[in-house]
């Protein structure tokens, strides 16, 4: 029998000879037929692309045998089943493997050289099993990808990926801020849509509503942070979908370290859809529902649901924290040519006292994003406890409903001259007694309201809500 080993590296007849041509020429004599019986187990290939390397049994073992130094080499040689004059039959049918083995291999003249042969064809039937198992699992398994760090989980419904938190994107604290968390939220929803093969030509939009000329808007998201990570921590982010009323979609988020499965944040979001033309917002088209429903998660990441639809409230009359004179920078934009929702959050924050930025941390933020920002607009920031613009919204009858400005006062002056500076921005000078109250503050939550709005007219556009707990 010829058994053709790489480029024809290998030939021999099962009447006692077979040569080698690797290792220099090494050359391996048999001198019986069940030797060279287990010389060709040895180097069985079919065309499945999977070399067998045949465990010696115990009835074979007991046989003679003559080697030559080059016999391990010969059991490493990919082979292939040959014709007797060693070309290759070609094909991978059951039909040609038959008719190749009929040609050489003459009846069998022992119980056991039956045995030998039963041997080979159990170990030729058991990988040809395990390389069609391996096939339909390469099929619904999507594989990791190597770029993004990310791949599909839990039924193709879950996307999963691994983030290092970078040296720019931690405070003085060495931990992770929330602006740094909400722009890893970002990358995973946007690897999900092209991971999920849904991506079309905006950012983050699917197919079909690239061909309706629509984008993605969110109009809520709820944030919840246990622990922020450090510089240098794995974290490992699970991000899915799911619908919401009628007209919106549900994108949730976990974030876990990696070395350990602590949950350190949860978040929540609604998305519609706007006319990327008009910039108003429209209704989802059926042909958008039918195409993200199938990835469709019924699965909340948040515990509390009542947080989460928690109205937001107005800050009615003065804020006590105001800064003013806010100008988007080109590089605030994205791709949808308005302000990065991420942005705003940073605008929020800079009204937060610098008596509790450096003794508490956020622990829960809570966003309504009321209409876009573009580059030309100036916007405010205006900021209060909860306790106090509760107070006022009970107090104060003369209030405007759009948040408008009242006599000038959250318009960084008020009407006595009363000016400060923070950051380069005028902001209204807080009462003493509320700041002293911060400071003195050791425990317990903090809770404040934010709002972002038009300077020029007062429109509104982000409420927030965030609760600040002490730093340990």
């Amino acid at each position: 029998m010829g058994i053709v080993a790489g480029a024809g590296l290998g030939r021999g007849n099962y009447f006692g000879r077979m040569e080698l041509g690797m290792c220099g020429g090494t050359t391996v004599s048999t001198s019986c037929q069940n030797c060279c019986l287990e010389a060709r187990s040895s180097l069985l290939k079919i065309s499945l692309g999977t070399t067998f390397h045949l465990l010696k049994s115990s009835s074979v073992r007991q046989f003679p045998r003559k080697t030559s130094a080059g016999w391990c080499a010969a059991r490493r040689v990919n082979a292939t089943i040959a014709t007797g004059n060693g070309a290759f039959t070609g094909g991978n049918r059951t039909e040609d493997i038959s008719e190749a083995l009929s040609r050489v291999v003459p009846p069998f003249q022992s119980e056991k050289d039956s045995a030998v042969f039963r041997v080979i064809l159990a170990a030729i039937a058991s990988v040809a099993l395990a390389a069609e198992k391996q096939r339909r699992r390469e099929k619904t398994e999507v594989p990791l990808d190597a770029l993004r760090q990310g791949r599909l989980v839990e039924s193709r419904l879950v996307y999963r990926q691994t983030f290092v938190i970078r040296s720019y994107e931690i405070g003085a604290d060495r931990t992770a801020s929330i602006e740094a968390m909400m722009n890893h939220f970002q990358e995973t929803a946007l690897n999900h849509v092209w991971m999920s093969g849904l991506a079309g030509d905006g950012f983050g939009a699917t197919h079909a509503m690239s061909r309706n000329n629509l984008i993605w808007v969110v109009t809520r998201m709820q944030v919840h942070v246990e622990q922020y990570p450090v510089w240098g921590n794995v974290v490992e982010m699970d991000t899915w979908v799911g619908a919401s009323k009628k007209n919106g979609m549900r994108r949730d988020w976990l974030v876990r370290d990696l070395k350990t499965g602590q949950i350190l944040a949860r978040a929540t979001s609604t998305w519609v859809t706007m006319n990327k033309e008009t910039r108003k917002l429209s209704k989802m088209p059926e042909e958008v529902r039918a195409e993200i429903s199938p990835h469709f998660h019924e699965r909340s990441a948040m515990n509390d649901q009542s947080e989460v639809t928690q109205r937001i409230s107005k800050i009615n009359g003065s804020a006590e924290y105001v800064h003013s004179g806010l100008m988007p920078r080109r590089s605030d934009l994205d791709m949808n040519q308005h302000v990065n929702n991420v942005k705003y959050i940073g605008w929020m924050l800079e009204t937060v006292p610098p008596a509790v930025l450096d003794r508490y941390e956020l622990a829960t933020m809570t966003l309504e994003y009321r209409r876009e920002c573009g580059q030309s607009d100036m916007v405010q920031s205006l900021t209060s406890l909860e306790s106090s613009t509760s107070d006022q919204s009970q107090g104060t009858a003369s209030s405007s409903e759009s948040n408008g400005p009242s006599n000038g006062e959250c318009n960084g002056a008020s009407s006595t001259g009363s000016k400060g500076t923070s950051n380069g921005f005028p902001h209204a000078t807080a009462p003493p007694t509320r700041m002293h109250e911060i400071k003195d503050t050791d425990a317990g939550d903090l809770r404040f309201v934010h709002l972002l709005r038009m300077e020029s007219d007062g429109t509104e556009i982000v409420r927030g809500r965030t609760r600040w707990r002490p730093k340990n």
